[in-house]
């Protein structure tokens, strides 16, 4: 892989990581203080929502980034999903991933910050406001929760493993999610399906599950968590074993042995 440019200093002369911490605590106090309250919720699509609070959440971020980074780019699901990250440095934003869980009061769902350069992730972080958790990562300077070093896992096969993957919001892709699950049970310990792939690939970087797999996914929703993986020691590719990237639809992420394991027996014929 070649040598990421190294994220520049803000205006205010704090460093990438630090304004991401800003972002995110700030987006997630506010998301956190009407969590199971009313809430003002329109439809995007089948499954698919968007509550006032994730667009309040998007504002908040984008003012401190306009401030501390004029400019820089932003790609963002609720305000700025048109945006081309391609080129340059471009701050990759979602308020609340795993909005469904948020506005039914699931515990489970986060910010998501991340600064990319030529659409390559070099400062990620996933905020869980609920537990105070940062999963965080500087390209070249690993991968950590909070202040502890983080590592994805070491099992070595699918069998000995614990996999997690999502259903998304098309119907095909999540019906072949579900023939997956079948496929491989019970020759595994287990699954579980969380409902935000940021927090997903976070607890995949720091081993709490083994695999993660997803087949419909946006920019938002990974940018932060390719680098945690990558950083903490695992792998992430998309299924035809090409590296993931921002933009890749979908994925298999997690500790390099199941990793390995899950594309030899499960990928290369088809996911259904």
């Amino acid at each position: 892989m070649t040598q990421r440019a190294a994220p520049p200093r803000s205006a205010s002369g704090a460093g990438a990581i630090d304004v991401a911490w800003r972002c995110a605590r700030d987006a997630g106090a506010l998301a956190l203080s009407r969590f199971r309250g009313v809430q003002t919720i329109d439809v995007k699509g089948h499954r698919n929502i968007v509550t006032q609070t994730d667009v309040e959440c998007e504002l908040r971020v984008k003012a401190i980034l306009a401030e501390e980074y004029p400019d820089h780019k932003i790609l963002s699901e609720e305000t700025a999903s048109g945006t081309d990250a391609s080129t340059g440095w471009t701050w990759v934003i979602d308020p609340i991933d795993g909005t469904k869980n948020y506005a039914i009061g699931l515990p489970f769902w986060c910010v998501n910050v991340a600064l990319c350069h030529e659409g390559e992730p070099v400062v990620g972080l996933t905020y869980d406001a609920v537990h105070d958790e940062g999963f965080w990562a500087v390209a070249g300077r690993g991968a950590y929760c909070n202040e502890s070093r983080i590592e994805a896992s070491a099992r070595p096969d699918v069998f000995s493993s614990v996999l997690s993957l999502d259903l998304g919001y098309d119907d095909a892709l999540g019906s072949q999610q579900l023939a997956l699950l079948q496929r491989i049970f019970p020759a595994t310990q287990g699954f579980r399906i969380t409902g935000s792939a940021a927090l997903g690939l976070a607890y995949a970087a720091c081993g709490r599950i083994d695999l993660y797999v997803h087949l419909n996914v946006s920019p938002w929703d990974v940018a932060p968590g390719i680098l945690l993986i990558r950083e903490a020691g695992g792998v992430a590719t998309e299924r035809s074993g090409a590296p993931m990237r921002i933009t890749s639809r979908q994925f298999v992420a997690g500790g390099r042995g199941v990793h390995a394991d899950f594309m030899s027996r499960y990928a290369a014929d088809g996911w259904g």
